[in-house]
């Protein structure tokens, strides 16, 4: 889960961040990225791999850990009507590039998760299942997705309905029925398909 970080060492890289987001796929909700700045070597001990292979419990405990030996944690969210505007994939490396700059340490290099390059001046390296790969990817993937789900546990408190405490956001069945029978909220994502329908069948009917 090092070799990643190793090679930018030695390359003369000291300050390398990992970048992840979580949220590309839900009907509701922003799409939220973050960036991690591990000390050399990375710790290979917290527990950290791909936060969607982990538990709720596990993410939070390495969450905590992760914030203890990190050297910077930066966080960038795009909300949904500007993910309406700019489309999924253009929002979700926007919110990257907030989180790297939000980055209280300059990155020498990045190590971005998915096939795509964030718009940045400093080297980086696009890794596919790079959160499988990279312990910092990893580290940014779990940030990322515990702080995107207090945010829907928090729109969950405004809009009970959908039950966002528990599906996230994602089209559950539960959450499509909702949808069906109340409309969408303000939080949905208006241009997603699963939403649209609903959106117009409010205004028709």
């Amino acid at each position: 889960m090092d070799l990643y970080e190793k090679d930018a060492h030695y390359k003369g890289m000291l300050n390398v961040a990992g970048i992840d987001e979580a949220g590309r796929g839900p009907l509701a909700g922003p799409v939220v990225a973050a960036a991690v700045i591990f000390p050399f070597p990375p710790p290979l001990d917290l527990g950290i791999r791909d936060s969607k292979t982990m538990t709720h419990q596990a993410r939070t405990e390495a969450l905590f850990g992760i914030y203890r030996a990190a050297r910077a944690v930066g966080v960038g969210v795009v909300w949904p009507a500007e993910i309406d505007r700019i489309n999924i994939l253009k929002a979700s490396l926007k919110a990257m590039e907030k989180a790297v700059g939000k980055l209280s340490v300059s990155p020498d290099m990045l190590l971005v998760d998915g096939r795509f390059p964030v718009d940045a001046v400093m080297p980086q390296m696009p890794i596919i299942k790079g959160d499988s790969l990279s312990v910092s990817i990893a580290a940014a993937s779990i940030v990322a997705k515990t702080t995107r789900d207090a945010i829907m546990d928090s729109y969950h408190a405004q809009y009970p309905l959908y039950n966002f405490i528990s599906n996230k956001g994602y089209p559950t069945r539960e959450h499509l029925l909702a949808l069906d029978e109340h409309g969408p909220t303000p939080v949905h994502r208006k241009t997603f398909r699963g939403v649209i329908k609903d959106l117009f069948r409010t205004v028709a009917g």
